[in-house]
């Protein structure tokens, strides 16, 4: 999977990611720690890589877009240190790969994870 991790993101995730065989980049490595929130958004559609941040205007963005890709997750977690969020993702690839591909926002907090499949109904 292609992953692009957000400036709140540590890039020892992207690392990790990178090390379990994905393609990970981090807006901070490529200099692009200013973009807007929809300049970001549009990388990771245009690159075809499932957004990674703790800002949850992404996902109400992409929910406001109507669109259905790129995939966002978002961490809502009490313990956001790179091992911690790591082990989440992991475990949320494994288990809603197909999702994160088909295009879904993600939302991991430390009890649950929730998925909305894209694009969402506003109706």
């Amino acid at each position: 999977m292609k992953f692009l991790a957000d400036m709140g993101i540590s890039w020892r995730v992207v690392a990790g990611l990178r090390e379990s065989g994905h393609d990970a980049v981090h807006l901070e490595e490529q200099g692009l720690g200013r973009l807007s929130d929809r300049e970001i958004l549009s990388k990771a559609q245009i690159e075809g890589r499932i957004l990674l941040t703790h800002d949850l205007d992404f996902g109400e963005l992409l929910s406001a877009s109507g669109g259905n890709l790129p995939s966002v997750i978002v961490f809502r977690l009490s313990d956001m240190r790179a091992e911690n969020v790591y082990e989440h993702i992991t475990h949320l690839i494994a288990l809603q790969a197909s999702a994160l591909e088909n295009g879904a926002v993600c939302s991991v907090t430390d009890k649950k994870v929730r998925v909305r499949n894209l694009p969402i109904n506003k109706g």
